[in-house]
């Protein structure tokens, strides 16, 4: 490998979002600011929320529970 045409890699770089969380990564900069990190996304607290486009989750759920109804029978 050439020498010096490397960025310097830092191990201890500080990650910090924008919610107030801060942890430390591999990186070749040494302070990340990011808006949104695992502390506060929505997939992983929990608060993930479906938006419904023109009533297609509605006509998704009434077709599933008439395709369970004609697996009963």
């Amino acid at each position: 490998m050439k020498k010096e045409i490397h960025p310097k890699y830092h191990t201890d770089s500080k990650v910090t979002c924008v919610c107030g969380s801060s942890f430390a990564v591999g990186s070749t900069l040494p302070q990340i600011k990011v808006e949104i990190c695992s502390n506060c996304h929505p997939f992983y607290t929990g608060g993930e929320k479906v938006l419904d486009t023109a009533g297609r989750v509605e006509r998704f759920k009434q077709r599933s529970l008439k395709a369970s109804a004609s697996k009963k029978k």
